[in-house]
């Protein structure tokens, strides 16, 4: 009994140890921080001091329209980049599988490839093919500008998609490859064509793959960051408190206000705890 308490303990452990010391114990400061905020004393000339203001930190960050239209924002990412990506990724999937596609290693390696790139590099190499003047795609299709007003939401879509179609692709092919041949067989011998396969045996027998993609991608939808902070001085439509990840970035290093900033990454911790608990209830479900 010690021995093996002893072996989970060797295993665990270090997992522990590193959930502890980069997840919970962020997690507490910033609970802590979002407790206190600096307040000047006397007429200004006394310097600041740290006091408790219990939830006020939080009533004032959701009363702030700057981080509340960032959820607005999300949802419209959301709505367009989701669907995109999922349909996208499964449909590359299912042409790789059904091995229509010649040369499926190659394309696997060539789809995954934009993945590996850093988002911040991401970001600039389309940064440069959306500047009018400088992109030969803006000049070809006559000047459009792909920065202004509500074209900059399908702007960061578009570098999000060229990112993650490809991870989502080789997870989807993953769970393609792990379907029981048998299964298929059957289907083939049912008269079942390939499309037919397709939406009726092979997309549910890979739905617990096609849910987890979801979870992640609304979580990391959430957290959007990267793509918009990089475009953020080139674009009319995108201004520092675009997202909530961003508003919470420019309270802590933009105002100095690290009381604020804690609130709205607990608001917006908490908001990603609810809906993972929320897809992952209905993947199960259904």
């Amino acid at each position: 009994m010690w021995r093996r308490r002893g072996a989970i303990t060797l295993f665990v452990g270090p997992f522990m140890a590193l959930f502890l010391a980069v997840i919970v114990t962020p997690l507490a400061y910033a609970v802590y921080l979002s407790l206190f905020s600096e307040k000047s004393s006397g007429l200004g000339f006394g310097g600041a001091e740290t006091v408790f203001v219990g939830i006020a930190n939080y009533v004032d960050t959701l009363k702030d329209q700057a981080f509340t239209d960032g959820f607005l924002i999300i949802l419209g990412y959301c709505v367009l980049y989701i669907p995109l990506m999922i349909g996208g990724a499964l449909g590359l999937a299912l042409l790789l599988d059904s091995g229509l596609a010649w040369l499926k290693r190659f394309f696997q390696l060539a789809l995954f490839m934009p993945h590996i790139v850093p988002g911040v590099i991401a970001g600039l190499i389309w940064l440069y093919l959306y500047l009018p003047g400088i992109s030969p795609i803006v000049d070809f299709l006559g000047g459009a500008d792909f920065l202004t007003g509500g074209n900059a939401l399908g702007a960061v879509v578009n570098i999000a998609l060229w990112e993650w179609v490809g991870y989502n692709m080789i997870i989807y092919f993953a769970a393609l490859q792990a379907i029981p041949a048998e299964v298929l067989e059957a289907a083939r011998m049912d008269g079942a064509g390939r499309i037919r396969t397709a939406f009726s045996v092979k997309l549910p027998l890979i739905r617990g793959a096609v849910v987890t993609t979801v979870l992640f991608t609304i979580i990391g939808s959430l957290q959007l960051f990267t793509e918009p902070i990089v475009l953020d001085n080139s674009s009319d439509g995108i201004v520092s408190t675009w997202t909530p990840n961003m508003y919470a970035y420019n309270e802590a290093f933009g105002n100095n206000d690290y009381g604020q900033a804690g609130a709205a990454s607990i608001i917006l911790a908490a908001l990603a705890a609810v809906l993972s608990y929320v897809v992952t209830k209905w993947g199960n479900r259904r």
